[in-house]
């Protein structure tokens, strides 16, 4: 009877605790806003997340490594994406316009391939190229539930299927130095990045002023679909 009411003492908590991040994930998985036009846009979340170093094949082969890529630059977002996504698609035109915007001023960003093969990736992008540095995790469909892609992204309440675009945004001054894990802490956005949303904050990590144009979330907002 005591081994019993021991048991139940030592799982409780951990029962708690999973309700707990159960019912924190739903609750991010229901920010998500569909558009009519099929905009797929969620906001900024800041959340405890043990996001770990990693080292893929760039698309000309050459590996790159996250940790030594992110030194010397004060804001990092890494974009995991499907290249056939049309989701992807409409962010990828966001994303070129803040590259453009503040990598001279501290922003990097770097893409990572998902469920799509790297020459889809390389066809997306055309003859001129990525203007930021593209990687390789996986390239198969089929492997959707086995990357760490998948793992984080349900970690923070992303239930969608395939999960592009999904966007983490690292800051290296706070960065873990050696060891498997990079941050504890990161903020996300579990599908599109609502573009005032996220150059705001953009802003305020680089430390420039903030624009005088107020935030606006994207219009004709539809309820998310399953």
């Amino acid at each position: 009877m005591k081994r019993k009411r021991w048991i139940q003492l030592i799982w409780l908590p951990v029962l708690a605790w999973v309700s707990l991040a159960y019912v924190s994930a739903s609750a991010l998985n229901t920010a998500l806003k569909v558009t009519e036009d099929g905009h797929e846009y969620a906001p900024l979340q800041t959340v405890r997340l043990c996001y770990k170093d990693w080292t893929y094949p760039g698309l000309d082969g050459k590996p790159i490594n996250l940790r030594t890529w992110m030194q010397g630059k004060k804001l990092v977002l890494v974009v995991y994406f499907a290249p056939w996504c049309g989701n992807w698609r409409y962010e990828a035109e966001v994303l070129l316009r803040l590259h453009a915007k503040y990598q001279p001023h501290g922003l990097g960003i770097i893409a990572v391939n998902e469920y799509g093969t790297a020459d889809e990736a390389k066809a997306f992008f055309g003859e001129a190229g990525a203007p930021y540095p593209v990687v390789v995790e996986s390239e198969d469909r089929s492997r959707i539930g086995e990357t760490s892609h998948a793992l984080y992204r349900r970690m923070t309440g992303d239930f969608r299927t395939y999960g592009s675009p999904y966007n983490i945004f690292l800051e290296p001054a706070a960065v873990i130095e050696t060891g498997e894990v990079l941050a504890e802490q990161v903020t996300v956005a579990n599908g599109e990045l609502i573009e005032a949303e996220a150059e705001a904050f953009i802003r305020e990590k680089l430390g420039l002023p903030a624009v005088s144009t107020p935030t606006v979330v994207p219009s004709q907002l539809a309820a998310p679909t399953p």
